[in-house]
């Protein structure tokens, strides 16, 4: 997951210069794909893309040290890929296939990987935010030296959710960054709309705790603030929210085109700002990388995913006895479940229908 923190300069350090980018590139390289494989119905479900937001994504968990915890919203494939996950399972987990990182029961919304202890890919709006809250008191009870990255988009602000996490976790004095996503809308609902005020890091000035905003589309500015925010949640306790700027250049979800309530200006300028093709720049300048070797990357990830894509095809469904498996806690709910029939509609059993029209 994550170089540890304390490290000298990214930029001194050649081959983890290039990973940022790499993984920035896999990311943009695979949610472009997955956008087409979605219009080929081999995706179900919603979807949601982060196409333009891999920076603040990408800056914030290379930040994470082993032991740190991470959640997220349903915007999560670059999450997933950013902490490790194989491309491959996480391709699969789209598709609903067995190899999936759920096991094909998550989909694109509910991604995970328990070993790098990414807890999720969360469907609904701020519902994770208290969980993560937990997560760090779990963290202060068994004395861990560990902290939380709690990440959500700009919408999860208006919940109550929001309000009560971080009221408890400066009341408990909790290790977690509260990082907000802020790509400018909700849904279709701007933020300077939804919001009263729309600079969402002054919120943490309502619960006595530290808050700052970063360009989001600077991949080394969003590491600088998490690497040190997450050290003072570590070292010292101490909560804090980070609001990283930043801007989706798809709609709300594959199906929003996202004309409608923004301006063809708007989003060409924010492209003229791509976090990618910005970092590619400073590498050159600084003579870390040639145009070749960032095509060479292009070239990798291009691959990379291609690949992933055709194991995901080839993969197997998960069948249907294994319904209920991966679950449950409880040992005997095989017993409890065996009685009901997959897909049946109340009152049928084994495709007779025993009730009267």
């Amino acid at each position: 997951m994550a170089k540890m923190a304390g490290e000298a300069s990214v930029l001194d350090d050649r081959e983890h210069a290039l990973d940022l980018f790499r993984q920035m590139a896999l990311i943009r390289r695979f949610e472009e794909r997955t956008e087409e494989q979605y219009t080929r119905a081999r995706i179900g479900g919603y979807c949601h893309l982060a196409i333009g937001e891999e920076a603040s994504s990408v800056g914030s968990i290379d930040a994470l040290v082993d032991g740190d915890a991470l959640y997220a919203s349903y915007r999560d494939h670059g999450t997933a890929l950013a902490v490790g996950s194989p491309a491959a399972a996480v391709m699969a987990e789209l598709f609903g296939k067995e190899s999936g990182v759920a096991r094909g029961r998550g989909g694109s919304m509910h991604l995970l990987d328990v070993e790098r202890h990414f807890y999720g890919g969360w469907g609904i709006v701020g519902a994770h935010l208290p969980i993560a809250t937990g997560t760090a008191l779990a963290m202060v009870y068994r004395d861990l030296p560990f902290a939380v990255l709690c990440q959500f988009g700009d919408g999860a602000v208006a919940t109550g959710s929001f309000h009560e996490a971080l009221n408890l976790a400066a009341v408990w004095d909790l290790p977690i960054v509260f990082q907000v996503i802020n790509n400018q809308y909700g849904m279709g609902t701007s933020v300077d709309q939804s919001n009263a005020e729309p600079e969402l890091w002054k919120r943490a000035a309502s619960y006595r705790m530290h808050g700052e905003q970063v360009d989001g589309n600077d991949v080394l500015a969003v590491r600088e603030a998490a690497d040190r925010l997450l050290r003072q949640a570590r070292e010292e306790r101490r909560p804090s929210l980070l609001e990283t700027i930043t801007y989706r250049h798809r709609g709300h979800s594959v199906a929003d085109a996202g004309k409608v309530y923004r301006t063809a200006e708007e989003v060409r300028s924010w492209r003229e700002r791509d976090p990618i093709t910005r970092y590619g720049l400073l590498l050159g300048e600084r003579g870390i990388a040639s145009a070749a070797d960032l095509d060479g990357i292009w070239q990798d990830v291009s691959a990379q995913v291609k690949d992933a894509i055709d194991k995901a095809v080839a993969a197997a469904a998960p069948g249907r006895d294994s319904l209920y498996e991966h679950l449950y806690g409880d040992p005997a709910h095989e017993e409890q479940f065996s009685r009901m029939q997959a897909g049946a509609p109340f009152g049928e059993r084994g495709g007779e229908q025993t009730w009267q029209t």
